[in-house]
């Protein structure tokens, strides 16, 4: 599909006219988001994809309309399961919960502008090299067989490379003061674990765009199309954050599907690879009306069958679910001093009655 760059610009305009309406309306007084306020945005952001999908169709053609919805569908699936990685990061840096929406909201922008990066690169080196789709192909079965390998192996957050670097290269306030990244303390600057856990999730996000960049490539190779399922799909996920909540514990075979879906995109790059070195016949390929119905059948499959091991199961499906209302950490001590208050109440109490 021919884009100009006028649509190239119209685009990102609308994108962040997106993210300046929820930067004005969600995030003007810091608050915790309700699951009804999420659902609202949820069902707002994904029928934004779904108009831009249908124009797409309608100005672009069928093929065009096909491959954004089922890149859309691809990486929003993805996302889901990226979002246990953020209910960790969050629970391990103990961000209040009125402030997670501001977190999500700068971590998801910043890992938008690399993975626009990433896909610029990715584009030039598939215009160029035919070899790119077998590494990419060789990338995702790998990935499909850690994510098989590692299910459910996901229990605490590690801090990467990134984020050790920051805290060594800036002094970091122990606790959060408010909504703030940085402040100066005796004519200091020091950035406060609000700067440090933007950073892990936006590298966090980074670490995921390895697996579904490549899946997406494997579905357009349309640099434009590329673009907009990433950021339809990134737009939307803070909201289904909140969502989804501890819920995201219960799709125990999310992963299997995913799982299967990469290591199907895999097979399909490495197929396009061959037929382009003239190796397999045309018929061999993977249409798109394949892909779509392929991934909208496994995920479907994946969910149901979740939805049924939770119910049969609820303590498994329940097991290492993440508490979104973190405390601050003044929050927490102040809870700390009164339980420290309550038991030296109660041990002089005691004592009075053994005399």
């Amino acid at each position: 599909m021919t884009v100009p760059f006028w649509l190239w610009l119209a685009t990102i305009g609308g994108l962040l006219v997106l993210i300046a309406i929820d930067l004005v309306i969600v995030d003007r007084k810091p608050h915790e988001v309700t699951t009804g306020e999420a659902a609202r945005w949820v069902t707002f952001y994904v029928s934004c994809a779904v108009l831009f999908g249908i124009g797409v169709w309608v100005f672009g053609g069928h093929d065009p309309g096909v491959e954004f919805f089922t890149g859309y569908i691809t990486e929003y699936s993805l996302s889901v399961d990226n979002l246990f990685i953020f209910m960790v990061i969050m629970s391990s840096f103990k961000v209040p919960a009125i402030h997670q929406h501001r977190v999500l909201l700068i971590g998801i922008l910043i890992a938008l502008v690399m993975r626009g990066a990433f896909i610029a690169v990715g584009a030039a080196l598939i215009a160029q090299f035919v070899w790119i789709f077998f590494l990419f192909g060789a990338i995702l079965v790998w990935t499909a067989v850690s994510m098989v390998r590692d299910s459910g192996a996901h229990e605490e957050y590690h801090e990467n490379a990134v984020t050790r670097w920051v805290r060594k290269i800036f002094p970091v306030t122990d606790d959060y003061v408010g909504h703030h990244s940085f402040v100066k303390k005796d004519g200091k600057r020091y950035i406060t674990p609000m700067f440090v856990v933007i950073i892990a999730i936006g590298s966090a996000d980074l670490l995921f765009a390895v697996d579904s960049i490549p899946a997406i490539f494997g579905i357009t190779q349309d640099a434009y199309l590329v673009f907009a399922a990433n950021a339809f799909a990134l737009m939307g996920l803070r909201q289904l954050y909140f969502l989804l909540g501890g819920l995201v514990n219960k799709l125990v075979y999310l992963s299997y599907g995913l799982a299967i879906i990469l290591g199907f995109i895999g097979l399909k790059l490495v197929l396009h690879a061959l037929h382009e070195y003239h190796v397999t016949p045309a018929w061999l390929e993977i249409n798109n009306w394949m892909s779509l119905g392929f991934i909208v059948a496994v995920l479907t499959a994946t969910t149901l069958l979740s939805l049924r091991k939770a119910k049969r199961d609820p303590e498994a499906a329940s097991a290492g679910g993440m508490n979104l209302k973190a405390e601050a950490p003044e929050q927490r001590a102040k809870r700390e001093d009164e339980l420290e208050g309550q038991d030296h109440t109660e041990q002089e109490a005691g004592s009075r009655t053994e005399k």
